[in-house]
């Protein structure tokens, strides 16, 4: 992207109160609270795909360990996550891990522009937490067949796979390939909705997942040996 103030998909707001009962800001809030509270080893933030995790046993078999906040909204966007980053829920915290999934609610955006923003939320990340790793997860492919929104989610996931590694701290893990067969189909074992993840899909993506964040909090005790020296 040749800046972010031409791309609308990294410009910071929060949600649209469409419902009128302030259960987005509402949750915010908690979050910045849990800022105050916890000492998070891992933070997670994104938007349904990461809140709903947190209903699944895999979330307390292999993320609680971890010392893992989880600040995910249904229905969040780039530009949604950009603003409550900004906006207090990177207050008090030190994460040694930050993991990010959004961007598959970006129906407005392109391709190019929906990279861009998880780029930007990336590169504020690395800015205000700059001894932490920041683990990107791909977008998922959606939808029961082949159709445009996977293609726009995999050219995302392409565009993050050249762009991400100029950070530094950051990395793609793109784990859309578990769940598509061979027909070009995805089955409702792994995703209830065809976007969604059953817990048979949350550990599809958990597992690698859980080993990348155990290899990352492992080598982050020597690294910081080293930068001492």
């Amino acid at each position: 992207m040749s800046g972010d103030e031409l791309n609308p998909a990294a410009v910071p707001q929060p949600a649209e109160d469409v419902q009128g009962d302030g259960r987005w800001m509402s949750q915010h809030t908690r979050f910045v609270q849990e800022c105050k509270d916890g000492e998070p080893d891992v933070l997670f933030v994104g938007d349904s795909m990461v809140q709903l995790m947190q209903q699944y046993e895999v979330w307390r078999e292999l993320f609680s360990p971890l010392h893992a906040l989880n600040f995910g909204i249904g229905g969040d966007t780039t530009c949604n996550v950009l603003w409550r980053l900004q906006n207090g829920e990177l207050e008090n915290i030190r994460p040694k891990v930050v993991v990010l999934w959004v961007g598959t609610n970006n129906y407005e955006h392109t391709a190019e522009q929906v990279a861009g923003g998880i780029l930007a939320i990336a590169q504020l990340l690395t800015s205000r937490l700059p001894k932490a790793k920041i683990v990107v997860l791909g977008l998922l492919p959606r939808g029961e067949r082949p159709n445009p929104l996977r293609e726009k989610n995999a050219a995302v996931n392409g565009l993050l796979r050249s762009w991400l590694p100029r950070l530094g701290q950051a990395q793609l893990l793109d784990l859309g390939g578990e769940f598509v067969h061979s027909d070009g189909t995805i089955i409702s074992q792994d995703m209830f909705d065809f976007l969604h993840l059953t817990s048979t899909g949350y550990r599809t993506v958990a597992k690698p997942l859980s080993d990348l964040l155990l290899q990352i909090l492992d080598e982050t005790p020597e690294e910081r040996r080293a930068s001492l020296v």
